[in-house]
């Protein structure tokens, strides 16, 4: 069972993403959808799919990445490139032009996801500065098959956030 962890705006936390690492080992792809503050080539961001955020500043960080993981495509960006406070269409026409099924994104610092159409939008919200809650939260998305995938939110000390929980299908890729 394919299983992704996926973070963001972790803003300077060293030893949460560590811990948040270390907790979730048994994951087959990790995301960061940017503003950690941290060097490229920094323990804590060893592993991670790495989006480059507007609060990011080293050279080799790049805007936006895509990931193949099983038969799901994941598109990685910030989103500060792409409008995401204001909308999702931006992003929507990127991710089908690199045929993602899957865009996952930061930048506003609110959890949530959201499928519209055949795309699945997953903002994990931020790890350090949430703004639409209390607690700081990250993302696990895991699936058997693509027409039933679960999506896990998770409070930064490991406890899973029940109301924060998705379950959806994707359509297969042409």
């Amino acid at each position: 069972m394919p299983k992704v962890l996926i973070v963001s705006d972790t803003h300077g936390l060293k030893n949460e993403v560590m811990e948040i690492k270390a907790r979730h080992q048994d994951v087959d792809a990790m995301i960061h959808c940017g503003d950690s503050e941290l060097a490229y080539d920094s323990e804590e961001l060893e592993g991670f799919t790495y989006a480059k955020g507007n609060c990011d500043f080293e050279p080799e960080m790049e805007e936006e990445q895509t990931l193949q993981v099983g038969e799901v495509t994941f598109l990685v960006v910030h989103g500060h490139l792409h409008q995401i406070k204001s909308t999702l269409m931006p992003l929507s026409y990127r991710a089908e032009e690199v045929g993602a099924q899957v865009a996952c994104f930061g930048h506003s610092h609110l959890a949530g996801a959201e499928k519209v159409g055949d795309m699945l939008f997953i903002n994990p919200g931020s790890a350090r500065l949430p703004r639409d809650r209390e607690e700081p939260t990250y993302a696990i998305m895991e699936w058997e098959d693509i027409r039933d995938i679960h999506l896990q939110f998770y409070q930064v000390n490991g406890d899973p956030m029940p109301d924060l929980h998705m379950t959806t299908a994707l359509a297969a890729k042409n």
